[in-house]
């Protein structure tokens, strides 16, 4: 399976994949963006259900017109300091393909800004910020408008064995 993710990533830069519409949304100051086909739909805060001895940025799951949704904090995920959620915060509902299966998650964002058409020479590989740091869920940078928004490969902000443990939270024993 490794090596069919391997050949995909070669194909993604080889035939520049990556060019097209981007949901983009902030995180404390930075923009980032996520392929719009992998956004099934954008939802403001709800109630949200928190389960027993699960990572800190799983906040828990939700009931979306009676299917459960597991919900992730992408701050906590990336390490950034937690914030009170505000009337902008929101639930991005994204299909992730998994080794096993396509799972819909939701990742908690500070706010959506808006959908991008970024082009081929507005994006750029992911610069080596050396070979301790892995940054294999982001798929390039964005150049707009004088900034930079970072494009994420939305299946790989999680391990086989996170999206494992979010679609079946009793096993993790």
């Amino acid at each position: 399976m490794a090596q069919v993710e391997e050949t995909m990533d070669q194909v993604i830069k080889a035939t520049g994949l990556k060019t097209g519409k981007y949901l983009t949304f902030s995180l404390e100051k930075e923009e980032y963006g996520i392929g719009i086909l992998k956004v099934k739909e954008i939802i403001g805060m709800m109630p949200i259900t928190s389960v027993p001895r699960t990572p800190e940025f799983v906040k828990g799951v939700i009931n979306l017109r009676g299917k459960v949704i597991p919900v992730i904090d992408i701050r906590l995920k990336f390490e950034m300091e937690s914030i009170p959620y505000t009337e902008r915060t929101c639930i991005i509902v994204v299909e992730i393909d998994s080794e096993e299966s396509t799972v819909l998650i939701g990742i908690v964002v500070d706010e959506v800004s808006e959908v991008l058409n970024i082009g081929e020479k507005n994006i750029e590989e992911t610069p080596a910020f050396g070979t301790k740091l892995n940054t294999h869920y982001i798929l390039g940078m964005a150049k707009i408008d004088g900034g930079v928004k970072i494009l994420l490969n939305i299946d790989k902000i999680l391990s086989s064995a996170e999206i494992s443990n979010l679609e079946n939270p009793c096993k993790n024993d």
